[in-house]
């Protein structure tokens, strides 16, 4: 039987979380910044450099703490990205005129 280390499941899942917050918030102010400029893809170029490199840091910090803690990690990103994809789905689908 597979015996789950909560002490560091739970710090994954919250870290993996709150990567995921900061990296979607990141490409939000990445994509305005970007579209307020001439020449929009130096600024995207940048953005995403940084973001992912935050993301990695902050997961190879993880990872070195246990197997469990990057596992926990990584669902906690899925969770919190499905989560904020859901709920701006639903907020452009309330704001979307319809096709009628």
């Amino acid at each position: 039987m597979i015996v789950l280390d909560w002490t560091l499941l739970v710090p994954g899942l919250l870290a993996g979380a709150a990567a995921a917050g900061l990296f979607l918030a990141g490409l939000a102010a990445g994509i305005r910044l970007a579209l307020r400029r001439a020449r929009p893809a130096p600024m995207l170029f940048l953005s995403a450099a940084l973001r992912i490199a935050a993301v990695l840091g902050l997961g190879w910090w993880i990872a070195g703490l246990g197997a469990q803690a990057l596992a926990g990690f990584a669902l906690g990103f899925v969770m919190m990205r499905t989560l904020v994809l859901a709920v701006v789905r639903s907020a452009d689908a309330r704001g979307a005129p319809s096709c009628n």
